[in-house]
């Protein structure tokens, strides 16, 4: 017999992966705005962000009412405790989609496109990493989670290097050319940001799975070597 906790659960599941499909979709046209020049979908994309916030705030809503009618244990309560956690930090991926598209359309329009091939890297991934955090929470995966964790080191080489690139070039730059290299290292820092946002929530799928809590250097899944990174970035 399906419990009442059971088909709470199942819907806070549901729910959670219309946010997270939605988050994920913000962050490739934000991506294609700054790439393509498809600067519909920037405008989109900053558009939607309150979107996102009100389905975070219900979804936040509808586990405190679980917890509060249902009063779970064991696996159930990490389950709930992992949803809470995991929206939030899903609401603040979709700002940050927000602000790299705000600053994608703003680059666009003020020249001709010249973007540091690196940059390339942020976006494989961050879009990588994204969609194996949902494909690890919908799956249980806690390996998948861990190779998930293991590539924010490859969001943060990628993000200095470009740093470096774009510190560099603003030394002789200024005016227009200045403002637009400003606009990428925003972009930089907000994908970096987002990624580290991505490893909380394979940390919040580990908590769910094994009841291990992993944030501030705690458990295995932070003792992991470069050699644990995939080779291919199609969801596993």
């Amino acid at each position: 017999m399906v419990t009442h906790l059971q088909r709470d659960i199942a819907r806070l599941e549901r729910q959670l992966l219309v946010l997270a499909r939605q988050v994920e979709g913000a962050f490739a046209d934000a991506f294609r705005a700054l790439f393509d020049g498809e600067l519909s979908l920037g405008e989109s994309v900053i558009d939607g962000d309150r979107e996102i916030d009100l389905k975070e705030v219900e979804l936040e809503e509808e586990c405190l009412r679980v917890l509060a009618l249902n009063q779970p244990v064991a696996k159930d309560l990490r389950f709930v405790v992992a949803v809470l956690k995991i929206t939030d930090d899903l609401e603040r991926i979709g700002d940050l989609a927000a602000k790299v598209a705000e600053r994608a359309v703003h680059y666009r329009v003020t020249g001709s496109a010249d973007i540091p091939p690196v940059m390339m890297q942020l976006r494989e991934s961050m879009t990588w990493m994204l969609a194996n955090s949902i494909a690890s929470f919908i799956d249980g995966r806690s390996e998948l989670a861990r190779r998930v964790h293991a590539e924010d080191r490859e969001v943060n080489r990628a993000h200095a290097e470009v740093v470096a690139q774009l510190t560099r070039s603003l030394a002789t730059a200024s005016g227009a050319e200045a403002s637009r290299l400003l606009d990428l290292l925003t972009i930089s820092q907000s994908i970096e940001r987002a990624a580290d946002h991505t490893k909380n929530i394979v940390e919040d799928v580990l908590y769910m799975v094994e009841g291990e809590i992993v944030r501030h250097g705690q458990g295995t899944a932070l003792s992991l070597t470069d050699e644990s990174v995939p080779a291919s970035r199609s969801i596993a």
